[in-house]
């Protein structure tokens, strides 16, 4: 067996932790995108 597969540290599933990740990851690029737009119509 897997030496790898006995000392397991996360127990959670691979899918969960990747849509988190993405979600997440998402959000960030959309807040950063609201604050340009935000700084352009104050800009105007």
């Amino acid at each position: 067996m897997n030496e790898f597969k006995n000392d397991i540290q996360s127990k959670t599933n691979d899918v969960i932790d990747s849509g988190l990740g993405f979600v997440f990851s998402f959000v960030f690029f959309f807040v950063i995108f609201f604050i340009g737009v935000v700084f352009s119509f104050i800009g105007q």
